[in-house]
């Protein structure tokens, strides 16, 4: 696979994602960042030289410089959705770490 393709192939996992953190599924979300994190990775071992990007067609640079725009404005949204749910859960988290050395200090 090419690396524009693979670029497509993010720029749709970008979308889902938006679409499953709007839909508060966090466990889909997770299995798309992981996804995510597989073609980053090939990505990396197949064109790990920037000017790498010099032998696209001027087209296909901005075709890719237009995908990886969208991605990122996805990553913007799915961040706006992402942090109050990281935010609440940290709470959770704490208020139960809190309540555990309290129980270790004085018993149940």
């Amino acid at each position: 696979m090419n690396t524009l393709a693979l670029f497509e192939s993010m720029s749709t996992i970008s979308t889902t994602m938006l679409e499953v953190a709007r839909a508060n599924d966090w466990d889909r979300l997770a299995e798309l960042e992981r996804e995510m994190g597989q073609i980053r990775n090939e990505l990396m071992r197949i064109e790990p030289d920037p000017r790498e990007n010099a032998k696209l067609s001027r087209a296909e640079q901005e075709h890719k410089a237009s995908l990886i725009a969208g991605m990122l404005e996805n990553d913007r949204e799915i961040r706006r959705h992402v942090e109050p749910w990281l935010a609440s859960t940290r709470k959770l988290l704490s208020g139960t770490a809190l309540e555990r050395a309290v129980r270790a200090a004085y018993g149940p």
